[in-house]
């Protein structure tokens, strides 16, 4: 038996154009006003049994968000029905419904009493959610002396710890600092395990193959795919393939006027490429595949062992990996003309992401820069999901097991 059934459902909203100017046209101009109707869902249907993982994914505004906000009762349906079975805890904006003047306890409280637990039952879960939260000391504070960070972790706190049978999660999970972070994802699989209904959106296709045992991929309001979670995301990620291939510029880029660059010239980046295993430019490269970055200098004076270097970091900042001439075999010594250096990659370890690559020319001790362009090139990495591998880098290594043959058959 589903836990959450979604029966043929369509939302629809009114755009107004026209905007009220004083008090009597604001009575008034719902009565008159022009507007558009927008079609958030149409016609969607599907069923969540309990104790799994569903997730939703899609471009923005494609419908997700709209659906959770139906499955929590926000919004009710223009057309058809949802009917959901259990106590919800909603993660769609944390924090909602705090009072700006009462304490953090107080607010505990409250929200607790609105999710539906007696006074009784928020005294057992209060000393979790301020430890949960870590800000014990500001818990007699009124929330508006919070920090955003303060505020989100103890609305994260209490939405985990109101003892939910179904929870829905809309793009919040990495609030606060690392660690945090890491209680969050730790807590979020522990409510899983227990049973607890979860209905996930997110653009992480990585995070949804991992904690979804089903998915389902929304596009302009209505579901396109629905599935195991490697299957929807698999399906959704195809679509953006082709429609990225097709609107990318032929030629990839190259030096373009709006890179951050810094150096003193005697080295100087006169052309950058990311190129494919034929060695024609590219912006797309699949997971595994062999690219090359090349690098065409230009020389203005004699420069005694300079070391170049290739950065790639992905669009979040985090870097990826940096490699130089120093870890080669190549012995520059005095460059005296104009040139080409290449750093091959047989095999591209990174996963689905976008990423930017960085290229540098600098004296052998990293002292002094002669030509430095961060985010040179756009490396746009594709292709379908795998179950069971996620992050940024697929390593290779080789599972084996000893000893406990029966279970493992």
């Amino acid at each position: 038996m589903s836990q959450i059934v979604v029966d043929d459902v369509s939302k629809r909203f009114r755009l107004y154009t026209g905007r009220a100017n004083s008090l009597k046209e604001r009575f008034t101009a719902r009565r008159f006003a022009r507007y558009e109707e927008f079609w958030a869902l149409r016609d969607v249907s599907l069923e969540i049994p309990p104790a799994t993982t569903f997730g939703l994914i899609g471009h923005n505004g494609s419908g997700k968000s709209t659906l959770l906000r139906c499955i929590a009762g926000i919004y009710q349906p223009t057309k058809g029905t949802v009917s959901v079975g259990g106590r919800i805890s909603a993660l769609l904006e944390l924090g909602a419904g705090f009072h700006p003047d009462l304490t953090g306890k107080e607010n505990i409280y409250l929200n607790a009493a609105i999710l539906g637990l007696s006074k009784k039952e928020i005294d057992s879960v209060f000393d979790d959610i301020v430890d949960f939260s870590g800000i014990g000391g500001f818990i007699d504070a009124p929330v508006k002396v919070y920090s955003s960070g303060m505020f989100v972790r103890l609305g994260f706190s209490v939405a985990v710890h109101v003892n939910p049978e179904i929870l829905l999660i809309d793009e919040v999970v990495a609030v606060g600092d690392e660690e945090f972070q890491r209680r969050c994802f730790e807590h979020i699989h522990t409510l899983r395990r227990s049973g607890v209904t979860i209905v996930l959106v997110s653009h992480s296709l990585g995070l949804v193959q991992s904690m979804c045992d089903h998915a389902a991929w929304f596009d302009h309001g209505e579901i396109r795919a629905m599935g195991t979670s490697t299957e929807a995301a698999t399906a959704y990620l195809s679509k953006v393939n082709a429609d990225e291939q097709t609107d990318a510029a032929p030629a990839a880029e190259g030096i373009t006027d709006d890179v951050l660059r810094r150096g003193s010239g005697e080295i100087r980046f006169a052309d950058i490429a990311v190129l494919d295993a034929t060695g024609t430019r590219t912006m797309f490269a699949m997971p595994g595949e062999e690219i090359t970055v090349r690098m065409e200098f230009s020389c203005t004076s004699p420069v005694v062992d300079p070391m170049f270097g290739v950065g790639i970091r992905h669009e979040n900042g985090q870097l990826m990996s940096l490699k130089t001439t120093l870890d080669s075999p190549i012995d520059p010594g005095t460059v005296r003309t104009d040139g080409v250096v290449e750093f091959h990659v047989p095999r591209l370890p990174l996963l689905t992401g976008r990423y930017f690559i960085n290229v540098y020319a600098v004296d052998s001790h990293s002292t002094h820069v002669y030509d430095e362009i961060e985010h040179g090139l756009t490396l746009n990495v594709r292709g379908e999901p795998k179950r069971g591998v996620d992050g940024y880098f697929d390593v290779d290594g080789v599972w084996s097991m000893r000893g406990a043959e029966e279970e493992a058959r």
